[in-house]
């Protein structure tokens, strides 16, 4: 799993984007102030969570893209951290722990 963090802006002070290999999936994680919580941030957007929900580095970069300036090589980036996880597999509870949650996939 990679994870690549950014400062916000548009109301959101951090944006977290990055592949998850056992999901398959491009993820895209937005924060903004907790409402009551004094100090603590919350996702207000949390895209990527679903097996093979974003597979275009593009795409999670599209959503992320309103709420931080990115590197202009960042999809680069991102497609050579899911490149770099090719030649790994679940192990056995990851694998029985998708069969569960994904059972038509």
């Amino acid at each position: 799993m990679s994870r690549h963090v950014f400062p916000g802006h548009t109301g959101a002070t951090e944006v977290a984007i990055g592949w998850d290999r056992p999901l398959q999936t491009f993820f895209v994680q937005v924060f903004r102030p907790h409402p009551t919580r004094k100090g603590e941030d919350s996702a207000f957007i949390w895209k990527g969570t679903d097996l093979r929900e974003i597979t275009i580095a593009a795409k999670a970069i599209e959503i992320a893209r309103p709420w931080s300036h990115l590197p202009d090589d960042l999809a680069m980036t991102l497609e050579t951290d899911r490149l770099k996880t090719l030649g790994q597999s679940d192990g056995e509870h990851q694998a029985a722990m998708k069969r569960r949650l994904f059972p038509d996939s």
